[in-house]
């Protein structure tokens, strides 16, 4: 494999980040989309980013065009089927995030992904955000010590009135779980890619906006298996200081044993040491795409693995531990109880024997 060979199934509000993301890598070619709810659509998508031909039938478009990989772009109900009909003729998958409409078609997608050799990739791509990149960069580097504790403030204050999501992704408002399942998710990744597994949560959700069906605010309280403990706030009503609230789609704080981390709703980092004010820390990313071209990013990751063997993030194998995690979320929230992953964990062994 000299160039990848990519079919989309989706031409909706995100997948013009994809889109883009694709056609500004060199060793890529776009040579089919599948649409069937608007062809108009699809046709113009198709002819804005040089997309070989549309399709209305994924199948027919895999069994036409042949391609190394198919990127999903669809709303999580449509996962499972599109994931099988690709893996089913040894075509690679980067499926975009819920995974599943629920943690038992995300576990049957786990399973079928793991009989396959072809590889399925979760497209999880607030891990790829540049500041959250760089923010691990420093971890590692020992910039404020052992990590004690994070909190991110979620404020993307997108959410209110009747026709809250309604222009964007409609979809949102009939999702019964959606705070941690469609947004919260995000962090949930991204603290186990920074801070390391989770083991136990606590959470109290709400539901403000009653235009929607799941839940838009609540806080979940986490035990990393490090020790280090982290709050995830999240209320989809409320904004934060920010220019495009949806770039960092909140505010972060690290603390550690000799410092802390600050990350700002304009992407800027800051750095106090004890005793000291903050400082705004320098660092380089392109402010195009999606919140930092994190969707480019990815799809670059998984270009190199696929053509260059180079490591993987992502994986579905990989991800399911968040799945865990979201699925604890909820049960606390319903038992009023703390959570641990493991409970989640020991069913899914059990369910895989």
């Amino acid at each position: 494999m000299t160039r990848l060979k990519v079919a989309t199934v989706g031409a909706g509000f995100f997948s013009r980040y994809h889109y883009d993301g694709w056609v500004r890598i060199a060793d890529a070619e776009l040579v089919g989309l599948a649409c069937a709810r608007d062809r108009a659509r699809a046709e113009a998508v198709a002819r804005q980013h040089n997309v070989g031909k549309v399709f209305q039938d994924v199948e027919e478009m895999l069994e036409a065009t042949r391609p190394d990989i198919l990127d999903i772009i669809t709303p999580p109900a449509t996962h499972e089927r599109f994931v099988e009909a690709a893996l089913a003729r040894g075509i690679h998958v980067i499926c975009q995030k819920p995974l599943a409409p629920d943690l038992a078609a995300a576990r049957r997608i786990a399973a079928r992904a793991e009989a396959a050799a072809p590889r399925v990739v979760v497209h999880e791509n607030w891990r790829f955000k540049p500041w959250f990149r760089e923010i691990r960069r420093l971890l590692e580097a020992g910039e404020i010590g052992e990590v004690h504790g994070a909190a991110f403030r979620l404020r993307t204050g997108d959410g209110q009135g009747p026709r809250a999501y309604l222009d964007r992704q409609p979809y949102f408002q009939e999702m019964p779980r959606f705070l941690i399942h469609e947004t919260g998710i995000h962090l949930i990744d991204c603290f186990r890619f920074l801070f390391g597994e989770i083991a136990a949560v606590s959470a109290r959700l709400r539901r403000l906006n009653p235009a929607i069906a799941g839940e838009d605010a609540g806080i979940v309280l986490i035990d990393f298996a490090s020790g280090a403990a982290g709050i995830l706030d999240g209320n989809r009503l409320v904004d934060h200081e920010a220019e495009n609230t949806r770039l960092t789609a909140g505010e972060m704080l690290v603390e550690g044993a000799h410092g802390q981390i600050r990350l700002l709703g304009s992407g800027d980092i800051e750095i106090r040491k004890p005793g000291a004010r903050f400082r705004r820390h320098a660092y380089t990313w392109e402010n195009r795409g999606y919140a930092g071209d994190c969707v480019h990013a990815l799809q670059r990751h998984v270009t190199a693995h696929l053509l260059h063997g180079a490591p993987l993030e992502n994986t579905v194998a990989d991800y399911l531990p968040n799945l865990h995690v979201e699925e604890a979320c909820y049960r606390s929230h319903a038992s009023g109880r703390r959570v641990e992953i493991g409970e989640i964990a020991a069913e899914e062994k059990n369910h895989a024997q």
